[in-house]
């Protein structure tokens, strides 16, 4: 049974989608993007406030469901320049803990809202 997982502590879904759903003991996290959740805009301040956002979006979420970053198994990050990876790599080292999540990285033509990063997440809780 699908349980949906939802928090004022991250942005509302921007489209017909779940912050989270969890099935059982996985957790599915969307893909978060730099939205502020208390404005509903981009944060300001380049790809470094960028992935501290969309990073702390994550980790509301995962909160709500009751688990913490470490519970996090899987990530994909979405970048719109991947010349953005070793500023990115080294925000996203401070939030988790080893062993890390497996992780893939892909650059893509264009991100919602010309976002410069997105992330999503599959965790065990």
């Amino acid at each position: 049974m699908k349980k949906q997982i939802q928090t004022e502590l991250a942005p509302s879904a921007i489209g017909p989608y779940s912050q989270a759903i969890q099935v059982g003991t996985t957790l599915y996290i969307s893909g978060q993007i730099p939205l502020d959740p208390q404005t509903g805009k981009m944060v300001p301040g380049g790809i470094e406030n960028e992935t501290k956002r969309a990073l702390e979006n994550l980790k509301a979420i995962v909160t709500a469901a009751g688990g913490t970053m470490q519970n996090i198994v899987k990530t994909t990050i979405l970048l719109a320049d991947m010349n953005d990876f070793s500023v990115v790599n080294e925000i996203y080292g401070t939030y988790f803990q080893a062993p890390f999540p497996a992780r893939a990285t892909f650059q893509v033509a264009r991100l919602p809202r010309d976002a410069r990063i997105e992330i999503e997440a599959i965790g065990e809780i």
